[in-house]
């Protein structure tokens, strides 16, 4: 079996080594930016396709070439984080060219990528996870298969959904804090021993918002505020109006708005505490 893995950036590239390290499987990748291989080549030689990717427009292009050139029989496993309803449509294109497809958005940091203990959420058949689930697990430890076509990328919007929110009220915890004279450091720790404890304290609360450390190519500001325009776009498709993530986007834009676009997303702080 040959793999083949499109998208070489801040979490495909550690991914991209796991499953290279770990299958047992020759690897072809691809990335636009780094003149490696070609989606052409990727397409006509590899059994499954994993994609990495920025979004649903650099997603639909991709498939687009994959619908052209992969064989009968063959599957895609989409890593990336794309609207449910985009998810679904790929699930039935592949399909009807014989092809399996997996949305299998994933969780956590570029560190776990790194360390291949990733959280990946799956939408598609019980067939299509047995297949690709001892691939899955050269890049996670954790995998859920989370229903039908879609549900995987429904989960992972949920997810981030949840985390900005919570990042969100890290960044104003740690403007009050500071205005009450508190040391910020011992502030997060009472938290964590609390109620308030979570991943977004113990990640993004600690490791970058009390060290002022928001670097570029992590997960921006601009990637966050994708993620959840296409919550919301889930959400107005359910009737639902979501006051918390509404107000955790109008902070990111804020964010955005100040210059910090490009910087991990936590900075929010920064216009919090302004």
């Amino acid at each position: 079996m040959t793999l083949g893995f499109i998208g070489l950036g801040v979490m495909g590239e550690p991914m991209c080594r796991n499953l290279a390290a770990k299958s047992g499987q020759q690897v072809c990748a691809f990335d636009v930016k780094k003149n490696v291989g070609s989606i052409k080549e990727i397409a006509e030689t590899c059994d499954v396709v994993f994609l990495s990717l920025p979004g649903a427009e650099e997603v639909e292009a991709v498939c687009a070439e994959l619908l052209l050139g992969m064989n009968n029989g063959g599957c895609v496993v989409d890593l990336s984080t794309v609207p449910v309803r985009l998810a679904r449509d790929l699930h039935s294109r592949f399909a009807a060219r014989g092809i399996e497809f997996a949305d299998a958005p994933v969780a956590r940091t570029r560190e776990a990528a790194q360390k291949g203990t990733l959280s990946v959420m799956v939408g598609g058949s019980e067939t299509t996870l047995a297949r690709i689930r001892p691939l899955l697990a050269c890049i996670a430890s954790d995998i859920t298969r989370c229903g039908g076509p879609g549900a995987g990328q429904a989960m992972k919007l949920v997810n981030n959904m949840v985390l900005f929110q919570n990042v969100v009220a890290l960044g104003e915890a740690l403007a009050m804090v500071r205005h009450a004279g508190v040391d910020p450091a011992l502030a997060f720790e009472v938290l964590s021993k609390g109620s308030a404890d979570s991943f977004a304290l113990r990640n993004h609360g600690m490791k970058a918002m009390l060290a002022n450390h928001y670097p570029e190519r992590a997960f921006s500001t601009e990637y966050a505020l994708k993620d959840l325009g296409y919550a919301l776009e889930l959400a107005r498709e359910a009737g639902l109006e979501l006051s918390g993530a509404g107000n955790a986007r109008a902070v990111l834009e804020k964010s955005r708005a100040a210059g910090f676009g490009a910087e991990y997303f936590p900075a929010l702080a920064k216009i919090v505490s302004q």
